[in-house]
């Protein structure tokens, strides 16, 4: 939300203390200060600047007040500021000023608000709390918790808030206190930053009030001297089983190392694939290749985080093609160095190194002699030095994972050096950035379409997914429910499909048994779905290496795999994608998501509000065009109605049944009013979206249309 100008909030603090009993509401002998509501034609402004964002859209749609309310996955940041003993009202009020205009720096770019800000001044024992910081200084304690949370509107309807309810709020306001001047996490947030162990510490554990089982709370500690040096591909070839579905893209990565081998022919080759598509898998897997292939590979993997470091990117690269991250102590490094750059630099240039990889090299005359421009100048000079002897001399391959995280400084020097140097390299991109656009305008250049090779990774086809499904589970088949499920919901993205089965075995859904144990279990046969070509292939592969004796998977009984919540990333893949519409066609997705995965334009018009169902068939038509919904043919039956135990069991015909459709628009050989969802992972995040009591009133609805 905008904050309220000092001038506006000296002006009503004025009014309240000139006629304090004017500004009172008496009711039942409580006395309770109010302000007046202004009267100008300007009211509405004023009073918007106390409404959170989130709300003030869905209000400016219309939208009713009991459709603002939501169950999301939400990260929650708790903040205290400890002052010094005596602080006045006007440091106090630059101090939040200047602290609020950082947050919302910070969390803008992530749609994140400011809730709250709140003058704590308790008591408690005889002792104010919190204590004031240490005399002349401050203090900040920060808590951050991720989880799903109660988003929407509370309190008597004089006096609505919207505001964050749930556990991980009461979590982050207790880490806060019981953690004071650090930046403390759960461990869901600990997981989900995706970032090295380094950068954190486990915290002893606390005793919240409240709260029972915690769990693990880590500090936040950031950059250490480990971290500089970058980190290797986390993603880890397996040793028994070739990367599954990806047969094209290593025969291209064989043909172009083979061209670079023998003839000396520079290439980058760029792969480009959405989040979760598995290019950090097929990284692993060209990385191995090179390596059996005799090649010295240096690998690494960036961060998020490291776009907003200048020149992160250069320096590990440049670190882990020298070596520096195996040296155990700064002179080690400083050996390395002086060894590996001779004739690259002057031995007077040495020290500008100091701040890149963390030695300490005398400080030269040359160096100290010069002002800051020329020192600048001969720094970036020594930069691209470095550079250039670490790509051209004799280090191998070059593999960079999330090559759509290096920070403007580094591609400002990479951009111009990759282009004259001969070198191997391999890199993955993501859409949407500009470095990923500068490599597919190079791509499509004929100047230097020559020199890269761009890939783009499609998603994994039914019949891989299918056999992905098994080797992850170390079995040689799976339920036929479970590999529709996997299918449909995952829409063939690999990180989709190991989220889910991740979450399927958190909530004990599946068993595994070998074949003779399953047919004492009276498992319907027809229910399992594997090739008898692929079920010796797989068992004679697994069986090996984790000595299953032929294991298969089975669903609990009891379990139905369509009442599965969505695991947290998922639903916040899909919800992006959601919070891009506008209130109105977002409220549309939502009441089709409580119908399910198909539904028709006669029960969604039946239970929308009426303030919604002129906008209906304008949402649907957008909806449409976006590829996000799809009208039905008269011949066509969904995927999600199908009998699951009718039609073949083999795995290419089951790629064949369940391929996502293709987005189309409405013509005569459609069946008016019947609509389906192109992601079912989409209908699921939007269907969860919807508090309990309402879900349930939906669902009674859609039941009394159809009787």
């Amino acid at each position: 939300m905008d904050p309220m100008p000092w001038s506006e909030c000296q002006d009503a603090l004025r009014k309240l203390v000139q006629d304090p009993v004017r500004h009172r509401s008496k009711r039942e002998g409580a006395m309770r200060p109010t302000l007046l509501l202004p009267s100008d034609l300007n009211a509405k402004d004023v009073l918007r600047k106390y409404i959170p964002v989130a709300a003030l859209g869905k209000l400016d749609a219309g939208l009713p007040m009991d459709l603002l309310s939501e169950l999301r996955p939400v990260t929650c940041i708790f903040v205290q500021l400890q002052l010094a003993a005596g602080t006045s009202s006007v440091h106090l009020s630059t101090v939040l000023k200047e602290a609020s205009r950082v947050m919302l720096e910070i969390l803008s770019p992530h749609k994140g608000h400011i809730n709250k800000v709140l003058l704590c001044d308790k008591v408690s024992g005889g002792e104010r709390w919190p204590p004031p910081a240490p005399e002349g200084g401050q203090t900040m304690s920060v808590a951050v918790t991720r989880g799903t949370m109660f988003c929407g509107v509370t309190g008597h309807p004089l006096r609505h808030e919207y505001t964050v309810l749930g556990q991980k709020v009461n979590l982050a306001a207790r880490m806060m206190v019981h953690y004071p001047g650090l930046v403390s996490c759960d461990a869901v947030t600990y997981a989900a930053s995706r970032l090295p162990a380094s950068y954190f510490k486990e915290l002893p554990e606390r005793e919240m009030k409240g709260l029972r089982q915690p769990g693990p709370v880590y500090q936040y500690v950031g950059v250490t001297e480990e971290s500089i040096f970058g980190v290797g591909l986390t993603k880890k070839r397996s040793e028994y089983v070739p990367l599954l579905g990806r047969k094209q893209e290593t025969d291209l990565f064989v043909s172009c190392l083979n061209a670079y081998r023998d003839s000396g022919q520079r290439n980058i080759l760029a792969v480009e694939g959405t989040m979760g598509c598995g290019k950090s898998h097929l990284l692993a897997e060209l990385a191995s290749l090179g390596q059996d292939a005799g090649h010295r590979v240096v690998a690494l993997e960036l961060l998020e985080i490291d776009t907003r470091q200048p020149f992160s990117a250069i320096r590990m690269l440049m670190a882990r093609a020298l070596g520096l991250q195996d040296c155990e102590s700064r002179g080690d490094r400083q050996r390395v160095l002086k060894t590996k750059l001779q004739g690259t630099i002057e031995e007077s240039s040495y020290c500008l190194l100091n701040d890149i990889f963390g030695v300490k090299f005398p400080i030269s005359d040359n160096v100290r002699e010069m002002d800051e421009t020329q020192r600048r100048l001969e720094l970036h000079s020594t930069r691209v030095k470095v550079l250039e002897k670490t790509l051209t001399g004799d280090f191998g391959i070059f593999v960079i994972d999330n090559a759509h995280f290096i920070d403007p400084d580094s591609w400002f020097i990479m951009s111009p050096v990759l282009q004259k140097v001969s070198l191997f390299m391999v890199m993955s991109l993501a859409p949407g950035y500009e470095i990923t656009e500068s490599f597919r305008k190079a791509a499509a250049d004929n100047a230097t379409s020559q020199k890269i090779t761009y890939l783009h990774l499609d998603k994994l086809k039914a019949s891989v997914v299918m056999q992905k499904v098994c080797k992850d589970l170390g079995v040689v088949s799976i339920p036929r429910d479970l590999v529709r499920f996997l299918i449909r919901t995952s829409s063939g993205i690999p990180y989709y499909c190991e989220e889910l089965l991740r979450c399927l075995r958190a909530n004990d859904m599946l068993q595994f048994c070998t074949r003779r144990q399953s047919g004492k279990a009276k498992d319907n046969w027809e229910s399992l779905i594997t090739s008898a070509a692929e079920a010796s292939s797989l068992a004679a592969t697994w069986s090996s290496e984790a000595r299953n004796d032929g294991r298969v998977c089975l669903l609990r009984p009891g379990m139905t795999l369509e009442n599965t919540a969505l695991p947290i990333p998922l639903k916040e893949i899909a919800l992006t994608q959601l919070d891009r519409m506008q209130p109105l066609t977002r409220m549309v997705v939502k009441f089709a998501a409580i119908i399910g995965p198909v539904f028709t334009t006669q029960l969604l018009l039946h239970i929308l509000p009426t303030g919604l169902r002129t906008h209906m068939n304008s949402s649907l038509d957008e909806l449409v065009s976006d590829n996000i919904l799809r009208w039905l043919k008269n011949t066509e039956v969904p995927e999600d109605v199908q009998d699951p135990t009718e039609g073949p069991a083999t795995s290419s015909q089951v790629e064949s049944s369940v391929q996502r459709p293709s987005p189309s628009t409405r013509t005569e050989e459609q069946q008016p009013g019947v609509l389906a969802f192109c992601v079912p992972l989409l209908q699921k995040a939007a269907y969860e979206l919807w508090p309990e009591r309402q879900r349930v009133a939906l669902r009674g609805k859609c039941a009394a249309f159809l009787e």
